[in-house]
């Protein structure tokens, strides 16, 4: 007859269990993994997985996760996944920033839809760019990068109450600024085309004053709009994959790496 004692279930399961709430909490919070259109148990079931296939490669300190040093542990997890996620999810932020940038200038600022990756109300641009960079996301295998980094993140930066410690974290504080710089290289092709229209549209004025430029200028911005957003879509697969090669060197710096 098998007999497991307490001891044996309390190594098994501090094996699984920090492995598990590290990748869990990234994947809260990662694009793909954490878009609202994914369920929680799916999102569940993923990092139990990868958490299953990690544990024994892991190397775990000998302390209960229920000490007051097991939870030091399992908080300074949960701040390594969620950093991890979060410095990756700024990238798609920044893109989506980028597309209502765009949609300001083009007059839809008023055109909102529901963003699946978000689940709130974005305009149609940043959506429609969101939507886009998520499947070159995908079609990249950013994902398993994103898992490789996790898995090897365990032996860089092992289990320990640690964590990323002050310079880790204002790090991430610092990443921030990319998504502004990362909007608005996403959005300044289609911004200055509709910048050199609206200049146009002045000259028109002054030269036809009884020219009603309201009735006009908005039909026409917006289709010069989307012309420009056909003619940059070039330039936003270049910039997203640019970014995302700087964004998980990021990571794997930060994971040390």
């Amino acid at each position: 007859m098998i007999t497991v004692s307490a001891k044996q279930l309390d190594g098994w399961l501090v094996e699984l269990f920090w492995p598990f709430v590290r990748i869990g909490s990234c994947f809260m919070v990662a694009p793909a993994f954490g878009s609202v259109s994914v369920p929680m148990r799916v999102r569940v079931i993923l990092a139990g997985a990868v958490a299953l296939l990690v544990a024994p490669l892991v190397a775990v300190p000998d302390v209960t996760p229920f000490s007051a040093a097991g939870v030091v542990i399992t908080i300074q997890q949960v701040i390594i996944g969620a950093a991890l996620g979060f410095s990756l999810q700024i990238l798609f932020e920044a893109v989506n920033l980028g597309g209502e940038l765009l949609a300001n200038s083009m007059g839809l600022s008023l055109a909102f839809n529901l963003d699946p990756q978000n689940g709130s109300s974005t305009p149609v641009i940043g959506q429609l760019y969101t939507l886009l960079v998520t499947l070159i996301f995908l079609v990249l295998d950013g994902h398993l990068a994103l898992i490789r980094t996790l898995v090897t993140g365990f032996h860089t930066m092992p289990i320990g109450t640690t964590g990323l410690g002050p310079n880790g974290l204002w790090s991430v504080v610092n990443w921030g600024s990319e998504l502004f710089s990362g909007a608005l290289t996403v959005a300044l092709p289609g911004v200055a085309a509709l910048l050199i229209a609206n200049l146009a549209f002045g000259v028109v004025s002054r030269a036809a004053p009884t020219l009603n430029i309201f009735s006009v200028g908005l039909p026409v911005s917006l289709v010069f709009g989307l012309v420009a957003i056909i003619a940059t879509l070039p330039a936003l697969e270049s910039s997203f994959i640019r970014l995302l090669a700087v964004a998980l060197d990021f990571l794997r710096r930060l994971s040390g790496a």
